[in-house]
Protein backbone atom coordinates (compact mmCIF):
# COMPACT_ATOMS: atom_id res chain seq x y z
CA UNK A 1 0.00 0.00 0.00
CA UNK A 2 2.84 2.23 0.88
CA UNK A 3 4.73 1.65 -2.80
CA UNK A 4 1.21 2.25 -4.14
CA UNK A 5 0.84 5.80 -2.85
CA UNK A 6 4.39 6.73 -3.04
CA UNK A 7 4.19 5.76 -6.96
CA UNK A 8 0.85 8.18 -7.35
CA UNK A 9 3.21 11.02 -6.08
CA UNK A 10 6.23 10.54 -7.89
CA UNK A 11 3.72 9.49 -10.69
CA UNK A 12 1.80 13.23 -10.53
CA UNK A 13 5.16 15.21 -10.66
CA UNK A 14 6.14 13.23 -13.43
CA UNK A 15 2.57 14.72 -15.24
CA UNK A 16 3.45 18.41 -14.72
CA UNK A 17 6.81 17.63 -16.25
CA UNK A 18 5.07 16.80 -19.24
CA UNK A 19 2.63 18.96 -19.09
CA UNK A 20 5.16 21.90 -19.52
CA UNK A 21 6.65 19.71 -22.33
CA UNK A 22 3.21 20.00 -24.05
CA UNK A 23 2.40 23.66 -23.61
CA UNK A 24 6.08 24.45 -25.16
CA UNK A 25 5.40 22.28 -28.02
CA UNK A 26 4.51 23.99 -31.49
CA UNK A 27 1.22 23.32 -32.43
CA UNK A 28 0.74 22.48 -36.67
CA UNK A 29 -2.50 23.22 -38.36
CA UNK A 30 -4.49 20.22 -39.35
CA UNK A 31 -7.42 19.10 -40.82
CA UNK A 32 -10.46 19.60 -38.62
CA UNK A 33 -13.36 17.27 -37.73
CA UNK A 34 -15.36 20.82 -38.04
CA UNK A 35 -18.69 18.85 -38.66
CA UNK A 36 -18.93 16.11 -36.59
CA UNK A 37 -20.62 15.84 -33.35
CA UNK A 38 -20.59 13.37 -30.46
CA UNK A 39 -22.81 12.00 -27.56
CA UNK A 40 -21.81 10.38 -24.77
CA UNK A 41 -23.12 8.03 -21.98
CA UNK A 42 -21.19 7.24 -19.16
CA UNK A 43 -21.67 5.29 -15.86
CA UNK A 44 -19.29 5.30 -12.71
CA UNK A 45 -20.20 2.41 -9.90
CA UNK A 46 -18.14 1.25 -7.08
CA UNK A 47 -19.69 -2.31 -7.69
CA UNK A 48 -17.49 -2.75 -10.05
CA UNK A 49 -15.11 -2.61 -7.15
CA UNK A 50 -17.06 -5.10 -5.18
CA UNK A 51 -18.25 -2.31 -2.91
CA UNK A 52 -21.27 -0.16 -1.84
CA UNK A 53 -19.76 2.95 0.11
CA UNK A 54 -17.65 6.59 -0.32
CA UNK A 55 -18.27 7.53 -4.21
CA UNK A 56 -21.05 5.11 -4.72
CA UNK A 57 -22.53 5.70 -8.41
CA UNK A 58 -22.55 8.46 -11.00
CA UNK A 59 -24.85 8.46 -14.29
CA UNK A 60 -23.44 11.55 -17.00
CA UNK A 61 -25.19 12.20 -20.40
CA UNK A 62 -22.94 14.62 -22.49
CA UNK A 63 -22.98 16.28 -25.95
CA UNK A 64 -19.80 17.94 -28.00
CA UNK A 65 -21.01 20.09 -30.77
CA UNK A 66 -19.93 20.32 -34.40
CA UNK A 67 -17.53 23.51 -34.89
CA UNK A 68 -19.38 26.90 -34.27
CA UNK A 69 -18.59 28.16 -37.58
CA UNK A 70 -19.90 24.58 -39.11
CA UNK A 71 -23.40 26.50 -37.60
CA UNK A 72 -23.00 30.33 -38.30
CA UNK A 73 -22.44 29.14 -41.92
CA UNK A 74 -25.13 26.82 -42.18
CA UNK A 75 -27.79 28.77 -40.62
CA UNK A 76 -26.78 32.26 -41.74
CA UNK A 77 -25.96 33.52 -38.29
CA UNK A 78 -24.28 36.84 -37.71
CA UNK A 79 -20.78 37.48 -36.38
CA UNK A 80 -22.17 39.30 -32.91
CA UNK A 81 -23.29 35.80 -31.45
CA UNK A 82 -20.29 34.17 -31.23
CA UNK A 83 -17.86 37.16 -31.00
CA UNK A 84 -18.16 36.91 -26.91
CA UNK A 85 -17.83 33.33 -26.33
CA UNK A 86 -15.25 32.51 -23.65
CA UNK A 87 -13.24 30.09 -26.14
CA UNK A 88 -9.97 29.81 -25.42
CA UNK A 89 -8.51 31.94 -28.74
CA UNK A 90 -5.76 30.03 -30.87
CA UNK A 91 -5.15 30.08 -34.15
CA UNK A 92 -6.38 27.35 -36.44
CA UNK A 93 -8.20 25.92 -33.53
CA UNK A 94 -12.00 24.44 -33.83
CA UNK A 95 -14.34 25.62 -31.56
CA UNK A 96 -17.07 23.73 -29.94
CA UNK A 97 -19.64 23.90 -27.09
CA UNK A 98 -20.41 20.95 -24.62
CA UNK A 99 -23.08 20.36 -22.68
CA UNK A 100 -23.34 18.03 -19.76
CA UNK A 101 -26.17 16.62 -17.66
CA UNK A 102 -25.63 14.32 -14.49
CA UNK A 103 -25.60 13.03 -11.03
CA UNK A 104 -23.36 11.83 -8.58
CA UNK A 105 -24.09 9.66 -4.68
CA UNK A 106 -21.65 9.56 -1.85
CA UNK A 107 -22.38 7.36 1.16
CA UNK A 108 -20.33 6.28 4.01
CA UNK A 109 -19.66 2.21 4.53
CA UNK A 110 -21.92 1.82 6.54
CA UNK A 111 -25.20 1.52 5.13
CA UNK A 112 -27.72 0.13 8.02
CA UNK A 113 -26.55 2.78 10.49
CA UNK A 114 -29.60 5.15 11.09
CA UNK A 115 -27.39 8.14 13.19
CA UNK A 116 -24.74 10.12 11.93
CA UNK A 117 -21.43 8.09 11.30
CA UNK A 118 -18.76 10.77 13.02
CA UNK A 119 -15.48 9.10 11.66
CA UNK A 120 -17.35 8.22 7.93
CA UNK A 121 -18.17 10.70 4.89
CA UNK A 122 -21.86 11.97 4.41
CA UNK A 123 -24.65 11.09 2.51
CA UNK A 124 -24.59 13.50 -0.13
CA UNK A 125 -26.22 13.88 -3.45
CA UNK A 126 -25.26 16.31 -6.71
CA UNK A 127 -27.49 17.00 -9.41
CA UNK A 128 -25.74 19.47 -11.90
CA UNK A 129 -26.22 20.68 -15.11
CA UNK A 130 -22.64 21.80 -17.22
CA UNK A 131 -21.69 24.05 -20.27
CA UNK A 132 -18.56 23.79 -21.59
CA UNK A 133 -16.77 25.83 -24.16
CA UNK A 134 -14.10 23.85 -26.40
CA UNK A 135 -10.85 24.86 -28.37
CA UNK A 136 -8.76 22.24 -29.43
CA UNK A 137 -6.76 21.13 -32.79
CA UNK A 138 -4.53 18.18 -32.68
CA UNK A 139 -2.51 18.45 -30.40
CA UNK A 140 -4.08 20.87 -27.67
CA UNK A 141 -7.48 21.17 -26.00
CA UNK A 142 -9.01 23.43 -23.70
CA UNK A 143 -12.01 23.53 -21.95
CA UNK A 144 -13.60 26.18 -19.93
CA UNK A 145 -16.36 24.63 -17.50
CA UNK A 146 -19.80 25.90 -16.01
CA UNK A 147 -21.31 24.17 -13.73
CA UNK A 148 -24.71 24.50 -11.87
CA UNK A 149 -26.48 22.28 -9.54
CA UNK A 150 -28.10 21.22 -5.84
CA UNK A 151 -26.55 19.10 -3.18
CA UNK A 152 -29.29 17.75 -0.60
CA UNK A 153 -32.37 15.73 -0.59
CA UNK A 154 -33.29 17.89 -3.75
CA UNK A 155 -30.47 16.19 -5.62
CA UNK A 156 -33.01 12.94 -5.16
CA UNK A 157 -29.83 10.51 -4.00
CA UNK A 158 -31.42 8.74 -1.88
CA UNK A 159 -34.36 8.44 -4.81
CA UNK A 160 -31.91 7.06 -7.27
CA UNK A 161 -29.54 4.36 -5.09
CA UNK A 162 -32.48 3.06 -3.13
CA UNK A 163 -34.72 2.45 -6.26
CA UNK A 164 -31.95 0.67 -7.66
CA UNK A 165 -31.34 -1.64 -4.39
CA UNK A 166 -34.64 -2.19 -4.35
CA UNK A 167 -34.65 -3.50 -7.65
CA UNK A 168 -31.77 -5.72 -7.51
CA UNK A 169 -33.17 -6.94 -4.03
CA UNK A 170 -30.69 -5.37 -2.35
CA UNK A 171 -31.11 -3.54 1.15
CA UNK A 172 -31.36 0.29 1.38
CA UNK A 173 -29.45 2.37 2.76
CA UNK A 174 -30.95 3.33 6.25
CA UNK A 175 -29.04 6.88 7.12
CA UNK A 176 -30.13 9.50 4.02
CA UNK A 177 -32.01 11.40 6.20
CA UNK A 178 -28.66 12.56 7.51
CA UNK A 179 -27.09 14.01 4.15
CA UNK A 180 -25.93 17.34 3.29
CA UNK A 181 -28.82 20.08 3.20
CA UNK A 182 -30.26 21.30 0.23
CA UNK A 183 -27.79 24.00 -1.36
CA UNK A 184 -26.90 25.32 -4.91
CA UNK A 185 -23.93 24.29 -6.09
CA UNK A 186 -21.91 26.33 -8.58
CA UNK A 187 -17.98 25.45 -9.88
CA UNK A 188 -16.10 26.98 -12.71
CA UNK A 189 -13.60 24.79 -14.47
CA UNK A 190 -10.63 25.41 -16.11
CA UNK A 191 -8.24 22.41 -18.01
CA UNK A 192 -5.80 22.13 -20.64
CA UNK A 193 -4.58 18.70 -22.26
CA UNK A 194 -1.86 18.47 -24.47
CA UNK A 195 -0.16 15.69 -26.60
CA UNK A 196 3.43 15.79 -26.09
CA UNK A 197 3.81 12.59 -27.65
CA UNK A 198 2.71 10.58 -30.44
CA UNK A 199 3.54 7.96 -33.16
CA UNK A 200 4.39 9.15 -36.48
CA UNK A 201 1.52 7.16 -38.31
CA UNK A 202 -1.79 7.55 -38.05
CA UNK A 203 -3.18 4.59 -38.68
CA UNK A 204 -2.43 0.61 -38.03
CA UNK A 205 0.12 0.27 -34.51
CA UNK A 206 0.29 3.26 -32.68
CA UNK A 207 0.85 4.61 -28.70
CA UNK A 208 1.02 8.49 -27.74
CA UNK A 209 0.42 10.37 -24.57
CA UNK A 210 -1.83 12.86 -23.42
CA UNK A 211 -1.59 15.06 -20.13
CA UNK A 212 -3.68 17.77 -18.38
CA UNK A 213 -3.38 20.47 -15.92
CA UNK A 214 -6.19 22.56 -14.69
CA UNK A 215 -7.94 24.00 -11.77
CA UNK A 216 -12.00 24.67 -10.16
CA UNK A 217 -13.34 27.77 -8.02
CA UNK A 218 -16.74 27.15 -6.40
CA UNK A 219 -18.60 25.55 -3.14
CA UNK A 220 -18.87 22.48 -4.51
CA UNK A 221 -15.01 22.40 -5.03
CA UNK A 222 -12.24 24.28 -5.52
CA UNK A 223 -9.13 22.06 -6.92
CA UNK A 224 -5.55 21.98 -8.79
CA UNK A 225 -5.10 19.01 -10.67
CA UNK A 226 -2.86 17.34 -12.73
CA UNK A 227 -2.11 13.94 -14.89
CA UNK A 228 -1.61 12.08 -17.79
CA UNK A 229 -2.57 9.36 -20.13
CA UNK A 230 -1.06 7.17 -22.21
CA UNK A 231 -2.42 4.70 -24.99
CA UNK A 232 -1.12 2.08 -27.34
CA UNK A 233 -3.05 0.23 -29.66
CA UNK A 234 -4.17 -0.49 -32.91
CA UNK A 235 -5.97 2.90 -34.86
CA UNK A 236 -6.07 4.63 -31.88
CA UNK A 237 -8.88 7.62 -32.20
CA UNK A 238 -7.56 11.26 -32.98
CA UNK A 239 -9.46 12.19 -29.22
CA UNK A 240 -7.92 13.39 -25.80
CA UNK A 241 -8.25 10.23 -24.23
CA UNK A 242 -10.72 8.31 -22.29
CA UNK A 243 -11.74 10.89 -19.35
CA UNK A 244 -13.72 10.18 -16.02
CA UNK A 245 -16.85 11.86 -14.86
CA UNK A 246 -14.79 14.95 -13.63
CA UNK A 247 -15.37 18.56 -14.57
CA UNK A 248 -14.07 19.59 -17.73
CA UNK A 249 -13.00 15.88 -18.88
CA UNK A 250 -15.35 15.44 -21.79
CA UNK A 251 -12.80 14.88 -24.49
CA UNK A 252 -14.37 11.32 -26.76
CA UNK A 253 -15.23 13.99 -29.21
CA UNK A 254 -12.69 13.48 -32.85
CA UNK A 255 -10.15 16.01 -33.62
CA UNK A 256 -9.64 15.29 -36.71
CA UNK A 257 -10.54 12.74 -40.15
CA UNK A 258 -7.89 10.52 -39.12
CA UNK A 259 -10.01 9.41 -36.87
CA UNK A 260 -11.66 5.62 -37.67
CA UNK A 261 -15.00 6.96 -36.68
CA UNK A 262 -15.07 9.36 -39.44
CA UNK A 263 -12.11 8.05 -42.46
CA UNK A 264 -13.71 5.73 -44.31
CA UNK A 265 -10.30 3.42 -44.65
CA UNK A 266 -10.92 2.45 -41.46
CA UNK A 267 -14.03 1.31 -39.12
CA UNK A 268 -12.14 -0.38 -36.60
CA UNK A 269 -10.04 0.39 -33.80
CA UNK A 270 -8.74 -0.90 -30.34
CA UNK A 271 -6.39 -0.22 -27.41
CA UNK A 272 -5.47 -0.05 -24.39
CA UNK A 273 -4.57 3.02 -21.43
CA UNK A 274 -3.39 3.65 -18.38
CA UNK A 275 -3.38 6.93 -16.50
CA UNK A 276 -2.79 8.90 -13.21
CA UNK A 277 -3.98 12.25 -11.84
CA UNK A 278 -3.19 14.16 -8.59
CA UNK A 279 -6.02 16.36 -7.20
CA UNK A 280 -4.99 19.12 -4.34
CA UNK A 281 -8.27 19.86 -2.65
CA UNK A 282 -8.53 23.23 -1.55
CA UNK A 283 -12.75 22.04 -0.69
CA UNK A 284 -14.93 19.47 -1.48
CA UNK A 285 -18.36 19.82 0.17
CA UNK A 286 -19.14 16.40 0.21
CA UNK A 287 -16.23 15.86 3.07
CA UNK A 288 -16.06 19.71 4.04
CA UNK A 289 -19.68 19.88 4.70
CA UNK A 290 -22.25 22.89 3.48
CA UNK A 291 -21.09 26.12 3.13
CA UNK A 292 -23.76 28.16 5.03
CA UNK A 293 -25.06 25.98 7.40
CA UNK A 294 -23.76 23.70 9.52
CA UNK A 295 -23.99 19.55 8.42
CA UNK A 296 -21.54 16.46 8.73
CA UNK A 297 -18.36 16.70 7.76
CA UNK A 298 -14.70 14.78 8.23
CA UNK A 299 -11.36 16.01 7.79
CA UNK A 300 -10.34 15.15 4.25
CA UNK A 301 -6.75 14.30 2.66
CA UNK A 302 -5.51 17.53 1.15
CA UNK A 303 -3.67 15.40 -2.07
CA UNK A 304 -5.76 12.91 -3.79
CA UNK A 305 -4.54 10.50 -6.44
CA UNK A 306 -6.21 8.13 -9.09
CA UNK A 307 -4.40 5.07 -10.53
CA UNK A 308 -6.38 4.14 -13.95
CA UNK A 309 -6.45 0.97 -16.06
CA UNK A 310 -8.49 0.53 -18.99
CA UNK A 311 -9.73 -0.89 -22.82
CA UNK A 312 -11.41 0.75 -25.42
CA UNK A 313 -13.20 -0.55 -28.45
CA UNK A 314 -13.95 1.56 -31.55
CA UNK A 315 -16.50 -0.16 -34.26
CA UNK A 316 -18.09 2.18 -37.07
CA UNK A 317 -18.98 4.91 -35.28
CA UNK A 318 -19.12 4.03 -31.84
CA UNK A 319 -16.43 4.56 -29.28
CA UNK A 320 -16.81 2.20 -26.15
CA UNK A 321 -14.80 2.22 -23.12
CA UNK A 322 -14.16 0.83 -19.37
CA UNK A 323 -11.63 1.87 -16.91
CA UNK A 324 -11.20 0.77 -13.34
CA UNK A 325 -9.84 3.51 -10.92
CA UNK A 326 -7.76 2.79 -7.73
CA UNK A 327 -7.99 6.28 -5.32
CA UNK A 328 -6.15 7.03 -2.60
CA UNK A 329 -7.86 7.90 0.72
CA UNK A 330 -9.53 11.27 0.62
CA UNK A 331 -10.13 11.43 4.40
CA UNK A 332 -8.45 10.93 7.28
CA UNK A 333 -10.57 8.37 8.99
CA UNK A 334 -11.12 6.75 5.87
CA UNK A 335 -10.74 2.44 6.55
CA UNK A 336 -9.59 1.29 2.25
CA UNK A 337 -8.48 3.30 -0.31
CA UNK A 338 -11.55 3.19 -2.65
CA UNK A 339 -12.22 1.79 -6.43
CA UNK A 340 -14.63 1.52 -8.90
CA UNK A 341 -15.23 0.91 -12.50
CA UNK A 342 -16.03 3.50 -15.15
CA UNK A 343 -18.10 2.65 -18.42
CA UNK A 344 -18.35 5.13 -21.22
CA UNK A 345 -20.23 5.02 -24.89
CA UNK A 346 -20.16 7.49 -27.73
CA UNK A 347 -21.70 8.47 -30.89
CA UNK A 348 -19.86 10.48 -33.15
CA UNK A 349 -22.20 11.70 -36.10
CA UNK A 350 -20.84 13.71 -39.17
Amino acid sequence: MQFRHKFLEYGVLISFCFAVIGADAQQPKDKIASQSSTFTFSLENDLFGDTDQQYTSGVQIGWISADVAHYQQALDLPDWMFRYLPFIPHSGAQKNIGINIGQKIFTPEDLESRVVIGDDRPYAGWLYGALSFISKTEKRLDTVEFQLGVIGPAALGEDAQNSIHDLRGFPTAKGWDNQLENEPGLAIIYERKWRPIRSSEPRGFGYDVITHAGGALGNVYTYLNAGLEARVGWNLPADFGTSLMRPGGNSSAPTTYNDPRLTSQAKFGAHLFAGITGIFKARDIFLDGNTFTDSHDVNKEYLVGDLVFGASIIVDKIKLSYAQVFRTREFEKQDVKHNFGSVSISFTFD
